[in-house]
């Protein structure tokens, strides 16, 4: 039996991107810049390799806690991400298999910033009066300084980032959720012909006096790969594939034969053991650990980022000890998001990767050119047709 573990730190970049001074990222470092505030004590993903990923991807070292010697089986290295872009879509599908050419549409950093076609054609599909914010922000700041006048008005609360999305929050209670589920689904409906990349349901709750706090039901609805991708190869050779957390939502449901809904890092956790405990077959336990971007990188939480780091490393010591012989564990981000950094966006950085396969001698794997060379180490591991996109660094 042959299963992949693939866990997703959320925006866990290591830095050094070639390109970062073009995205406005230079000098971003999530991992490094973290540790120069806080020596961090994460002796599991040191024994797998990623403080030695952090070495050979910026020829220097970091002082950590309980460095651990990497143990048998393990490997690491860094990756370059191939797609032009710096956010959650690109950074997955290109793991996936899928390196993204689209040019996906971006919203300028204007007021408004939605079109005003684009504006009446929501408010005539989606049946609404109008719309609040309809700029840049970020999801705190706009339900605080909105957050009121939405429950006077029934307005939803319309804005973006630099990545290619459409955020839309509402009162959980007030607005109702089904109803904000439905506008989001025509939003994503309108925006298609747009290549917009995301529609995410931005729900929240709370008034003035006690304050405004985002809930847990968040919703991502995703353009679709431009692209098949390894969960496709996968299902389409009778393989399972576990999606846990957004993973669902970020592939559109395609490649993906169950959804798994959990939250937080001990939720995300606490299902991935489950689903390595009832997989009995081959396939793929896929698990995006939103928290570390979510709560703390985008919040610019240099602190929480990292007791979330610390408290990772001890949950990922679980997961070390259920793995099978021929279980494949890959350990990954999809971008940046550097909490020392300015502003409050992803960062263009090269990402960790690194793992285990009990039974290997595959060790140092490098500086890969792409995130795609994940799908294809996959690909060889589960027997999958080969996609030829990236290079498997299993038989490195």
């Amino acid at each position: 039996m042959k299963r992949v573990i693939w866990l997703v730190m959320d925006s866990f970049g290591i830095g050094n991107a070639s390109d970062a001074k073009e995205f406005g990222d230079q000098g971003a470092d999530t991992f490094g810049n973290i540790s120069k505030h806080y020596t961090l004590d994460i002796p599991n993903m040191t024994s797998l390799g990623l403080l030695k990923a952090y070495e050979i991807n910026n020829k220097c070292t970091l002082e950590l806690k309980n460095k651990n010697s990497t143990i048998k089986g393990s490997f690491w290295g860094a990756s370059k991400e191939a797609s032009s872009g710096k956010d959650t879509l690109s950074g997955h599908w290109e793991m996936a298999g899928v390196l993204s050419n689209l040019k996906m549409k971006y919203y300028e950093k204007k007021i408004p910033v939605f079109p005003d076609d684009l504006v009446n054609e929501i408010l005539e599909k989606g049946n609404i009066d109008g719309i609040l914010g309809n700029r840049h922000a970020s999801g705190i700041e706009i339900i605080e300084s909105l957050g009121e006048e939405h429950l006077q008005t029934n307005k939803p609360i319309f804005y973006t980032s630099v990545d290619s999305v459409i955020q839309i929050a509402v009162h959980e209670e007030s607005f109702g959720l089904e109803k904000l589920y439905k506008l989001c689904e025509t939003v994503r409906e309108i925006s298609n012909k747009y290549s917009l990349g995301r529609v995410i349901a931005r729900p929240f709750k709370g008034d003035k006096v006690s304050g405004f706090t985002r809930t847990k039901n968040r919703k991502d609805y995703s353009l679709r790969a431009s692209g098949k991708t390894v969960l496709e190869y996968a299902i389409d050779n009778q393989k399972e594939v576990i999606g846990i957390g957004k993973i669902y939502d970020i592939f559109g449901g395609y490649g993906i034969s169950k959804k798994c809904l959990a939250y937080g890092l001990d939720g995300l956790t606490n299902e991935t053991l489950n689903q390595m405990n009832n997989l009995n077959s081959d396939g793929i336990i896929y698990t995006n650990f939103v928290d570390f971007d979510m709560e703390w990188g985008h919040r610019r939480d240099i602190k929480g980022y990292a007791k979330g780091l610390e408290y990772f490393d001890k949950r990922l010591g679980e997961i070390i000890k259920e793995l099978k012989d021929e279980d494949l564990l890959i350990i990954t981000a999809d971008h940046g998001c550097d909490p020392t950094f300015e502003g409050t966006d992803h960062t263009r950085e090269n990402v960790p990767v690194f793992g285990m396969l009990k039974d290997s001698n595959i060790n140092e794997i490098g500086i890969r050119n792409t995130f795609a060379d994940m799908a294809s180490s996959i690909e060889e591991h589960l027997s999958l047709p080969n996609s030829n996109v990236g290079k498997s660094f299993l038989n490195k």
